[in-house]
């Protein structure tokens, strides 16, 4: 693949932006400065660096993100920062979006790729992919509270009731829940359900997938053994 398209299927703009790029010398392929744009390479894992910056090529992009509070899962957001802003440019120029959506107030594991077939197989409610959430509660959490989460509850405007995976303690006012679909306010409602309200939500798990440490704010590629994780096929970068 030609240098100059190789950078302008990452993000770095069209191709005449990434000629400039390269013809200016702020492209390096290997740690070696390549000024020439029609320059062919193997993009597959290609290392390189534009403006000092190390990227790999990959054709397609999974990320998970540490979702901080107080950012909307949309591109075109109404109230607050997208969460898009908290990656950098060429990422989103390329075109990613989160899997699903978590509330401006909703912190924790945010998936989010330019691959649309894994997108929609993530967010399909037929796949029922398990996600684990812990809630934080206005008032204390009881055993009858949570044999109601796992038995099934009644949402408004619901015809069948909803059942949790599992639901347990976690301490006076928390609780860990997990769901494998992905209804309107699903925790916060079925919460609500059984005579109590959701404080604070975080995500901290998706199928095999666990936050871990990553901070706040912070995002990280997902690699071969992540997305061995979640049940769906991907192919790898």
């Amino acid at each position: 693949m030609q240098l100059e398209r190789l950078l302008q299927s990452q993000g770095f703009g069209s191709r005449k932006t990434c000629r400039a790029l390269i013809e200016c010398g702020a492209v390096s392929v290997g740690g070696v400065v390549c000024d020439a744009p029609k320059q062919e390479f193997a993009p597959h894992g290609l290392a390189f660096a534009v403006d000092g910056q190390p990227w790999r090529y990959r054709e397609k992009v999974y990320l998970l993100l540490h979702k901080p509070a107080g950012y909307e899962c949309s591109a075109s957001p109404q109230h607050h920062q997208s969460v898009l802003a908290l990656l950098p440019a060429p990422l989103v120029a390329r075109g990613v979006q989160p899997a699903g959506r978590l509330d401006q107030d909703t912190t924790g594991l945010l998936l989010l790729s330019d691959d649309g077939p894994f997108l929609h197989a993530l967010m399909s409610p037929r796949r029922h992919v398990p996600k684990r959430y812990l809630a934080t509660t206005k008032h204390p959490v009881t055993e009858a509270m949570l044999v109601a989460l796992r038995d099934g509850v009644l949402l408004h405007d619901e015809t069948q009731p909803v059942r949790a995976i599992d639901a347990q303690i976690e301490g006076p006012h928390q609780l860990w829940l997990t769901i494998d679909q992905g209804k309107y306010h699903q925790v916060k409602r079925m919460v609500a359900a059984v005579g109590n309200r959701v404080e604070q939500l975080h995500r901290e798990r998706l199928g095999g997938l666990a936050l871990g440490t990553l901070a706040p704010g912070a995002w990280r590629y997902l690699e071969e053994d992540d997305l061995a994780a979640i049940p769906y096929p991907v192919p790898q970068n």
